[in-house]
C-alpha cells in the first residue's frame, strides 16, 4: 500500500467510496479526486490513511455483493480495495478491464502439463487397475444390484422424453422362443449361469452386457437377424464377457473416470455422468484381449450348443455393412481386433462337415421377431 500526503491541488473530479486497506478488518469512508498533472486517483481518510493510485494501474473487479457498486484495485496490489457508489470514474481508467501481466509463465505452463498428466494417469492407470481388483471383491448380490440399477438407467437415458422409460419386450410366445434359445446354450456351458435376459423395445441395432449377468438386446438387432443362429452367436458372445466378468470391471473403470471427471468439472450432482455412464456401457469398448477371449468363448460354446460359429461371422459382417466403420454397433463388436480376422476366425472354428441343428422352428423365429408387439 502507499501512502502518501498529497499537496497538490486535485483535479475537478471528486466522490466518495469505501476503503478496505487490506490490514484493517473494518472499511472506512474516504473523499477520492483525481490529480490531473501526476494522471493519478488520490484519496484521504479521517484516520490518516492516505493513497495515490495510478490511473493506468487501477483494475475494475467484479462485484459479488449486489452489482450496484464499482469496485476497483491496483493491479499490483491484489489486497486494496475501493468501492465506489457509481461509476462516474470508469471514463477516467484506461486499462480499467485489462487483464494484469503473467508472470512466471514457464512455472504455470509446467504445473498445468503436470496437472493434466495427473488427471490422465489416474483415468488410464489407477483407476483401470482399482477397478480390476476391485471387482475381484464384489459379492454377486452387489453385481446384481448394479446391473438393476445400471439397466433403469439406460432404459431412462433411451428414452427421448425423459418420462417413461423404454419398455421390455413381453410377448409370451417372443419370451418362450428366447427362453428355448438361452436353455440351448446353458446346456452347454461348464457351469450355468444365472442370467438375466432382457429385450428392450429400441430400435438400436445392438446387445450388451451389464455386470450381475444381465443380458441385454435391443428389438433392432432381432430385427435385423436373418435367423436364430445369428441371434444366437450374438448371446454366447455375450455370455462370453458375462463369464469374464467385463461388464462389472468395465462399468467400474467408465464410473471412476467420469467421477473424476465430474470432480474437475464441477458435476457434482452426477447428471451428466449417469447419461454418459449409460452410453458407455451400451457402447462398451472393451479392451482387444477380452473381445477375443469373448469370441473364442462364444466359438467353443456354439459348437458344444450344434450351432455353426459361422453364424457370428454372419452377423459381424452384417454388423459393419449396417453401421459403416464408425456406428456404435462396430465400436461395440468390432472395434478392437481387426474385423477380417474375427469373421476369418469365426468361419475356421466351425469343424469342416459339421452339422448343426436348427435353434428353433420357424413359428418360434417368427414369435421371437415379433417379440415387441
Amino acid at each position: 500500500m502507499t501512502l502518501l500526503h498529497v499537496g497538490r491541488t486535485p483535479g475537478s473530479f471528486s466522490s466518495t467510496g469505501t476503503y478496505f486497506d487490506g490490514t484493517r478488518a473494518a472499511p472506512v469512508e474516504i473523499r477520492l479526486s483525481i490529480d490531473e498533472d501526476a494522471k493519478a486517483l488520490v484519496g484521504f481518510t479521517d484516520v490518516g490513511l492516505e493513497l495515490r493510485w495510478p490511473l493506468g494501474d487501477i483494475r475494475e473487479v467484479p462485484d459479488q455483493a449486489g452489482g450496484d457498486q464499482m469496485i476497483l484495485q491496483r493491479c499490483d496490489d491484489p489486497v486494496q480495495r475501493l468501492s465506489l457508489p457509481d461509476r462516474a470514474l470508469a471514463a477516467r481508467l484506461p486499462n480499467r478491464t485489462k487483464r494484469p501481466a503473467v508472470t512466471n509463465r514457464g512455472p504455470l505452463l509446467g504445473w498445468a502439463v503436470a496437472a493434466v498428466a495427473s488427471v490422465a494417469l489416474i483415468i488410464f492407470v489407477l483407476v483401470p487397475a482399482m477397478a480390476n481388483q476391485l471387482a475381484r471383491f464384489i459379492p454377486p448380490e452387489g453385481e446384481r444390484a448394479l446391473g438393476e440399477v445400471t439397466l433403469d438407467q439406460i432404459r431412462s437415458a433411451l428414452d427421448q422424453t425423459g418420462l417413461n422409460p423404454v419398455p421390455m419386450c413381453e410377448n409370451p410366445e417372443g419370451v418362450q422362443a428366447l427362453a428355448k434359445m438361452e436353455a440351448r446354450l446353458q446346456a452347454a456351458l461348464p457351469d450355468t449361469q444365472p442370467l438375466n435376459v432382457s429385450i428392450l423395445d429400441h430400435g438400436m441395432v445392438n446387445a450388451f452386457a451389464l455386470p450381475g449377468n444381465y443380458v441385454v438386446f435391443f428389438r433392432g438387432l432381432i430385427e435385423k437377424a436373418d435367423t436364430p443362429e445369428e441371434v444366437a452367436a450374438v448371446f454366447a458372445h455375450e455370455i462370453g464377457h458375462v463369464v469374464s466378468r467385463d461388464p462389472t470391471r468395465h462399468a467400474l473403470r467408465s464410473a471412476g473416470s467420469l467421477g473424476v471427471l465430474g470432480l474437475i468439472f464441477g458435476d457434482f450432482a452426477g447428471g451428466a455422468a449417469v447419461l454418459l455412464l449409460a452410453e458407455r456401457l451400451i457402447e462398451a469398448n472393451y479392451s482387444q484381449s477380452a473381445e477375443a477371449t469373448a469370441d473364442v468363448f462364444a466359438h467353443a460354446l456354439l459348437i458344444e450348443a450344434d450351432i455353426a460359429p459361422s453364424a457370428l461371422a454372419t452377423m459381424f459382417e452384417r454388423f459393419l455393412e449396417m453401421g459403416g466403420d464408425t456406428g456404435p454397433l462396430v465400436g461395440h463388436f468390432l472395434s478392437h481386433p481387426a474385423l477380417g480376422d474375427r469373421v476369418e476366425a469365426a468361419r475356421e472354428a466351425t469343424p469342416e462337415g459339421f452339422d448343426p441343428v436348427p435353434v428353433m422352428t420357424a413359428q418360434e423365429w417368427q414369435a421371437l421377431k415379433t417379440i415387441c408387439d
